[in-house]
C-alpha cells in the first residue's frame, strides 16, 4: 500500500511540473514588447529598446488579432487598421497560434507564457523571447 502511495505521488509532482499549456492562454493577451531573439539556442539579437510592440487580443472563442503598436511618450500607441488574425489550438501538448493573412496560413508555438514572459518560436527555428511591455517614465 506504501509504495502505491509513493508511486501516486510522484505522479502527481511529474504531471505538476510540467507545463500546461492550457494555462498560457489567460497570459497572452496584451502588449508585449521584444527581449531577444535566438536560433538553436544562439542569440542572434538582443533588444535594449523597441519601437514597436506586440499587442494580442484573445476571444473567449480563442480567435485574436496580433498587431504592431509603437509607443508614444505619453503612455498612448500609434496604431493602423493592420492586423493578423490567429486562432490558438492545444495539439499535442503544445499551444499553438495559427495565423491567416491573405490566404496564408502560418503557425507559431507558444512555449511559456506568465505575468513576465512570452516565448513564441516558429518553424524556421527562431525563438522570440517578449516582456510585458512597460511605458517609458521621463
Amino acid at each position: 500500500m506504501k509504495r502505491i502511495y509513493i508511486i501516486l505521488v510522484f505522479s502527481f509532482l511529474l504531471s505538476s511540473c510540467s507545463n500546461n499549456p492550457e494555462q498560457f492562454i489567460e497570459h497572452i493577451d496584451g502588449y508585449w514588447e521584444i527581449s531577444h531573439v535566438e536560433k538553436d539556442n544562439n542569440l542572434l539579437k538582443e533588444y535594449k529598446i523597441s519601437t514597436s510592440v506586440d499587442y494580442f487580443e484573445v476571444k473567449d472563442d480563442l480567435t485574436g488579432i496580433r498587431k504592431k503598436v509603437s509607443p508614444t511618450l505619453n503612455g498612448t500607441f500609434i496604431t493602423n487598421q493592420d492586423h493578423t488574425t490567429f486562432e490558438l489550438r492545444i495539439e499535442n501538448d503544445s499551444l499553438n497560434i495559427y495565423y491567416k493573412k491573405n490566404e496564408v496560413i502560418t503557425k507559431e508555438t507558444i512555449l511559456k507564457a506568465n505575468e513576465n514572459e512570452l516565448i513564441i518560436s516558429n518553424t524556421q527555428g527562431f525563438t522570440y523571447t517578449y516582456k510585458p511591455y512597460k511605458k517609458i517614465d521621463l
